[in-house]
């Protein structure tokens, strides 16, 4: 029964998200947001190596080295900044992380926060999607503005709440948006 486990927390999730997301006013976004977590390629692995209190794209990294599920996940949700990864156009062409729309890095907000309340469950802290960013920070590839905006959503969470960030993101992040 770990497929049953695992739609739920996906759908607990995507419904964390939706709330999220219609609060900054982003309704299509949340109602959208990670629809091909339902697609066989993510639904089966992640059932597969369902656990409950972490992603099961670590476990299935962990026993395989890689994650079938995230490759497929990360090339088609835009609110992921490994899907903005592409190559510089100086002459070295390393790859850089290109810079997000607005739109995005709110929904990217909107993911963190609601993950970090799924794993935490109860223990939940406005704290902890800052937190986590900041343990895998140094090994991102992020535009440098993304990363920004990222952070001072986060440190705004962390030290002011949700409802405070959730105002700010409306009427300053997203005000210029149609």
């Amino acid at each position: 029964m770990k497929w049953l486990k695992h739609l739920k927390t996906i759908n607990h999730h995507k419904w964390l998200v939706i709330q999220l997301c219609f609060k900054t006013g982003l309704y299509r976004q949340g109602i959208m947001h990670d629809l091909s977590k339902y697609s066989p390629t993510e639904f089966l692995v992640g059932a597969k190596y369902y656990q409950g209190d972490r992603s099961p794209n670590n476990a299935e990294r962990e026993a395989k080295g890689y994650t079938s599920a995230w490759l497929h996940h990360k090339g088609r949700n835009k609110h992921h900044m490994e899907y903005w990864i592409d190559y510089g156009l100086d002459q070295d062409q390393k790859m850089v992380g290109m810079k997000m729309p607005v739109r995005y890095v709110v929904e990217m907000f909107c993911d963190r926060v609601a993950a970090s309340k799924n794993y935490r469950g109860k223990q939940y802290k406005n704290s902890d999607p800052y937190d986590y960013y900041m343990k895998s920070r140094s090994h991102y590839i992020i535009h440098p503005q993304t990363a920004a905006l990222l952070e001072k959503l986060l440190i705004m969470l962390k030290d002011e709440g949700e409802e405070k960030t959730i105002l700010y993101i409306r009427k300053n992040v997203l005000k210029n948006l149609k």
